[in-house]
Formats: C-alpha cells, sequence, structure tokens
C-alpha cells in the first residue's frame, strides 16, 4: 500500500461515440471516436511517487482495461427458459 497524501481528487471521463443507423430496418450500430479522462489532484509528494502511484491505478483499473485490450465476449439468451440462439449474436 502506498501511503501519499492526495487532496482535492476530481476525474472527469468524456466519451466520443457515434450511434446510427435505424431500428425498424435493422442496421444500428455504434462506433467509438475516443474517450480522454482528466484527473486533477493536489499534493506535496515528489512528482516520481505520484507518477508510481497513476500508473498503478490506471494499470488496476478495470474500465481502462475494457476499453484498450481486446475482450472476448460471449453472449447467452435464453427465451421461456429455453436457450435462443441468434446468428451472430449467440455461439452457437
Amino acid at each position: 500500500m502506498m501511503k501519499l497524501t492526495l487532496s482535492n481528487p476530481k476525474c472527469r471521463v468524456v466519451i466520443r461515440k457515434h450511434l446510427g443507423g435505424s431500428v425498424l430496418k435493422g442496421t444500428v450500430f455504434n462506433r467509438w471516436e475516443g474517450i480522454s479522462t482528466y484527473l486533477t489532484v493536489d499534493s506535496d509528494e515528489p512528482a516520481d511517487k505520484l507518477a508510481h502511484l497513476i500508473k498503478n491505478a490506471k494499470a488496476g483499473c478495470f474500465a481502462e482495461g475494457l476499453i484498450t485490450q481486446a475482450v472476448p465476449l460471449h453472449s447467452h439468451i435464453a427465451v421461456n427458459g429455453q436457450p435462443f440462439h441468434i446468428e451472430g449474436v449467440t455461439g452457437s
């Protein structure tokens, strides 16, 4: 555990994505254009210790991991208690 003194931490996340297409035509899509994070904090700690803390926090962040790594997605759907297969959506 790192013991550093920080105050007034703030994090802002800006998500840029585009949702388009038509529900009725079955052409709905979404495209991620980018995500930006903005962290501000007050601290008198040495810069190298702050950098180490921030790198560790980003490396252990589940949200950033989902964005920066290819993560396999497995969809399982049931209708009326029975498996429901949709080509291109669920596995075989």
